[in-house]
């Protein structure tokens, strides 16, 4: 297999156009060729927020200027962006996601850069079982047919749909009723940083694509994206108390990387003893109701579309609608043991 991408790395880029790593000097280039593609695809930016990509850049495991590859055109332009994370254990499904600058299709850049990336993700490799299946992913919106099409040139199939899910937030929403014997406290950084792992760890364990990770890797993962960036507001953490066991978790920004006037909702989850039972919906209308609170007219949140646990019915129910489509690609680099989730009997 490494002969085999040996081989197809050897695609050139075009004459006089050149690659790099990145360094954190970067970002802000990068940030405005994300844009400049998003705005050709889904007419809005795709992120807006400089910080969110640093804290991705210095995360533990990831190193900017071997995971990333930044193509220039011949006039110093930054034309094309790649990332290869290998960063999660174990790394069965490296993530890849890239980015060509519309004025610069059809040039190949992007069959190149996909290339680089996949040859970048064998290093995964020496972290892994042999007996586990290899596979890296990428994505992309529906619109981006382009894409798409390359995805599935270069051997990639779609598995797998996302949503970003929006709601208007014109009233206040309904008075919030929490299940008997749950009490709905605030995040306390000092307190509450692994409970609230292990609660985030147990509810996701039923999720497609949910791999197990060693619990000290996975909780400075954890803590590093979701409280060391700079948006990190611990007062619209939200946990589920029954007793002396955490029920839920509900986790906000309040704002989303896209857009500095949307309210996220970044991770909801239930425990399975507490499901069915109304805190998902609970939660959801508290988080509504502080964004109202707090000025925000709209929010989002993410989820599968063919989510396992039944979400997406969940934030229907809330009012939320579908606003972005987000379909995502797979490739098997070498045949093996699934250990990620598939369905709920996993």
């Amino acid at each position: 297999m490494a002969t085999k991408l040996e081989e197809q790395i050897a695609v050139s880029l075009p004459d006089g156009f050149t690659a790099r790593g990145a360094a954190l000097e970067d970002v802000e280039a990068s940030l405005e060729l994300y844009n400049i593609w998003s705005q050709s695809v889904l007419v809005e930016d795709e992120i807006t927020d400089a910080a969110a990509i640093r804290n991705e850049w210095v995360s533990p495991g990831f190193d900017p200027a071997e995971d990333i590859r930044l193509v220039f055109a011949p006039d110093g332009t930054m034309v094309g962006y790649i990332e290869a994370w290998t960063t999660a254990k174990p790394p069965v499904h490296p993530w890849l996601w890239g980015r060509v600058h519309p004025d610069y299709s059809g040039l190949g850049l992007g069959t190149w850069m996909l290339t680089w990336a996949e040859h970048r993700s064998l290093k995964a490799l020496d972290d892994i079982d042999p007996d586990l299946r290899f596979a890296p992913r990428v994505g992309i919106y529906r619109q981006a047919a382009d894409s798409q099409r390359l995805f599935e040139d270069l051997g990639y199939r779609r598995i797998r749909s996302n949503y970003e899910m929006r709601i208007e937030l014109n009233a206040p929403p309904p008075e919030v009723v929490w299940p008997e014997g749950v009490t709905v406290r605030v995040y306390n950084p000092e307190t509450d940083l692994e409970a609230v792992y292990r609660a985030d760890q147990d509810a996701f364990r039923d999720h497609f694509g949910f791999v197990e990770a060693p619990f000290e890797e996975g909780l400075e993962r954890f803590k590093h994206f979701l409280t060391e960036y700079e948006g990190f507001d611990p007062s619209l953490w939200y946990i589920a108390w029954d007793g002396d066991e955490v029920a839920g978790i509900c986790l906000c920004r309040p704002n989303s990387y896209e857009d500095p006037d949307l309210a996220y909702v970044n991770i909801l989850g239930v425990r399975r003893p507490w499901r069915r039972h109304g805190l998902g919906l609970a939660f959801l209308q508290h988080a509504f109701g502080e964004f109202y609170r707090r000025g925000k007219r709209k929010a989002g949140l993410g989820v599968d579309a063919e989510n396992l646990t039944g979400a997406l019915r969940l934030y229907e129910k809330a009012g939320m609608h579908i606003h972005k489509q987000f379909n995502l690609f797979e490739k098997e680099l070498r045949p093996g043991r699934e250990i990620s989730v598939q369905s709920l009997g996993d």
